[in-house]
């Protein structure tokens, strides 16, 4: 007999669930931390395990992710994309183990399980037939995902063709992620640029991969690691670890460096410590071990429940978190004026580090958190980013606790504070803010940018109170005599200093024009134009609507390179740095000469005998320039199956359409 309370909170638990899977997975804006989840899902097995009776169709444990979403086509799987079932802890394994021998399987002797790592990014399922990449979709429900294949495109560890010989169809699983490095980098650059700032790297792959706008998702550090396949026609493997030996012969990326195989259960538990230790000193965030059995034939045989296969788990880390009192909640100026809250925290230790400080990012945060200077939080730190606050433990206030208005003037050199329409945080726009000044030097010199070495924000704090730097160009001024001045200068130091300024003045293009802080050319943007243009005087040239003609450089970004060179103080920047010996090297792809010198191709559709980047590579091989959108100066469209508004546009404009035998023969091509 079922209690009304036990009814209740079974119907609450579904609820609350059902919600939290839709900001998780089709929001991108979690708001509880995966141990809650997870407590909470558990908390509704082991109601419906007791009363079976509760168990409905559309109970949460009978589904996978969340009800799709209108923003994409949806994408049927052949083979289902399931969740896993989680263990957390030794005795939970052993009691999976136990269950797969005895009762499944029916033996006594140990199993070889492949113990991987657990990704916290997106699972995302890729199409190849005959080679070729011809879709890309979301998990979703597990048996309907999102097609985002345009999207997928743009990421550089895909291959759009595999290595021969390959299976005549093939369904690659893999995880999107984004490496902690690349994480930091991008809150930095959103920050700057006043957009909203992502939680955690997760939601920066997931926020990025889901764009409508396939040049937004260019921009981004996306990477990913394949680790299974759904359909695979025409080749068989007998383990899963030769099946990920066969995906990297392919030309995908997958981590067998990390991937272990375990004979027995108590090989994966030691196995589980071994990597639970690393986990610090991966360049990518991970929240367990996945162990599969090995044999492909017993996964097989022992199939699969309503919404996970039997032999596979999760098996979780423990979460890295830790309570603490916020002591005061103070603000920090970015490069570009943003202006961001900070809590600074009564030091905690968490997951082996002391923690004093965490980002509040924006307002809409402090809003969602609802923190105050001394609440109780709860604070989480993922390997090397900084330690977020994910929870405010309200049931601790005491009245005392005071909120933070939103600044009405820069906390650095009082000037008034500006929100500008569409941004979430508010900018300083003097631009003689002394924090924009070290900020935007910072920048420069940093590793990613100019590189120049020894020079922190301490030298360069200096050098601008003694007026000895205004700009970037008087870097490459500085005398020795100047460094003397620095505090603990010495001779050997100042030399070496002065060895590391020079060096820098023939970086790659794609870094000075990272290092000038162009608002929205992160790291990818400045590669991506270096490769388009020979030098900043070229660049300078450019229209907006030239600009947006690249296929990955959006309208916001377009517009804001454009601005940078109209600047008349940016101009002299550019020219002081010319005089003082800067000279990038030009990373741009030389133009051949060929039958389709001066001709603009758009590429638009899926082609059934070329990936859209080979395509483009033979356009540049004949002399032609591939272009992202269509406008008056296309020459020709390349149009292949589904092409859409790119051919409506074209066709409207009177630009002449190509099938992919035309084409063929134009760049010179035999099919």
């Amino acid at each position: 007999m079922i209690d009304l309370f036990t009814q209740q909170r079974h119907t609450d638990l579904c609820t609350e669930i059902r919600r939290h899977n839709q900001l998780y997975y089709n929001q991108d804006q979690p708001e509880i931390s995966d141990a809650e989840y997870d407590a909470l899902f558990r908390e509704l097995q082991e109601i419906e395990s007791q009363f079976p009776d509760l168990i409905t169709p559309d109970s949460p444990s009978q589904k996978v992710g969340a009800p799709l979403t209108q923003k994409f086509a949806p994408s049927p799987h052949v083979v289902p994309m399931l969740s896993l079932k989680n263990a957390k802890n030794a005795e939970e394994f052993h009691d999976f183990d136990t269950s797969l021998r005895k009762t499944f399987l029916a033996r006594s002797e140990e199993l070889e399980y492949a113990c991987e790592l657990k990704l916290d990014g997106v699972a995302i399922e890729l199409t190849y037939e005959k080679g070729q990449l011809i879709k890309a979709s979301t998990r979703g429900d597990g048996f309907v995902g999102e097609d985002i294949t345009e999207n997928v495109r743009t990421i550089a560890d895909i291959p759009h063709s595999l290595k021969a010989p390959y299976p005549d169809v093939l369904d690659v699983r893999g995880e999107i992620y984004i490496d902690l490095a690349d994480f930091q980098a991008l809150n930095r650059a959103q920050e700057d640029t006043g957009d909203k700032t992502f939680a955690n790297p997760r939601n920066a792959a997931a926020g990025s991969l889901r764009q409508l706008d396939a040049k937004i998702t260019a921009q981004r550090p996306l990477r990913i690691f394949c680790y299974g396949v759904g359909r695979m026609q025409g080749i068989t493997t007998a383990t899963q670890i030769e099946t990920l030996q066969l995906l990297e012969k392919l030309g995908l990326r997958v981590n067998l460096e990390h991937t272990t195989p375990a004979l027995g259960a108590e090989k994966v538990v030691d196995t589980f410590i071994r990597l639970q230790q690393q986990r610090d000193s991966l360049p990518f965030e991970i929240d367990g071990v996945v162990v599969k059995v090995n044999d492909t034939a017993l996964q097989e045989e022992l199939g699969m429940v309503s919404r996970s296969p039997r032999w596979a788990i999760a098996l979780k880390f423990p979460p890295r978190q830790e309570q603490t009192l916020v002591e005061d909640i103070g603000l920090q100026v970015g490069r570009t004026g943003a202006i961001t809250p900070v809590a600074y925290l009564k030091p905690v230790i968490v997951s082996g580090v002391t923690v004093s400080r965490a980002s509040l990012h924006n307002w809409d945060e402090i809003e969602r958190l609802d923190i105050r200077v001394g609440d109780h939080v709860i604070v989480e730190r993922a390997g090397d980013v900084i330690p977020d606050v994910v929870k405010v433990l309200t049931e601790k206030r005491t009245g005392k606790e005071r909120q933070i208005p939103l600044p009405t003037e820069c906390p650095e050199c009082k000037a008034q504070v500006h929100k500008n329409p569409g941004e979430v945080v508010p900018r300083c726009n003097n631009p003689r803010c002394p924090a924009q000044a070290i900020e935007s030097f910072k920048h420069f010199v940093s590793r990613d940018a100019m590189d120049i070495e020894s020079l922190g924000e301490k030298q360069l704090s200096q050098l601008l109170t003694a007026n000895k730097i205004k700009d970037f160009a008087d870097l490459y001024l500085i005398d020795k005599e100047a460094m003397f001045a620095m505090e603990r200068m010495g001779d050997t130091l100042a030399e070496k200093l002065l060895r590391s300024i020079e060096a820098s003045k023939t970086q790659p293009l794609s870094r000075l024009l990272f290092g000038l802080g162009i608002r929205h050319v992160g790291k990818n943007t400045a590669k991506i134009l270096a490769k388009r243009f020979a030098s900043l005087e070229e660049l300078a040239k450019c229209s907006t609507e030239q600009l947006i003609a690249i296929h990955e450089i959006g309208d916001k970004v377009a517009k804001s390179i454009v601005d940078y060179f109209n600047n008349p103080e940016k101009i002299l920047l550019l020219e002081k740095l010319q005089d003082a010996g800067v000279k990038p090297q030009a990373e741009a792809v030389i133009q051949q000469e060929g039958p389709l010198t001066g001709k603009t191709f758009v590429i638009t559709g899926t082609l059934s005998r070329w990936s859209r980047k080979e395509a483009e590579e033979l356009v540049e091989k004949a002399g032609g320039r591939a272009a992202g959108s269509v406008s008056k100066k296309t020459d020709y469209v390349l149009a292949g199956e589904n092409a859409g508004s790119k051919l409506t546009k074209a066709e409207k404009l009177g630009v002449e359409v190509l099938d992919e035998t035309t084409f063929a023969q134009l760049v010179g091509v035999e099919l």
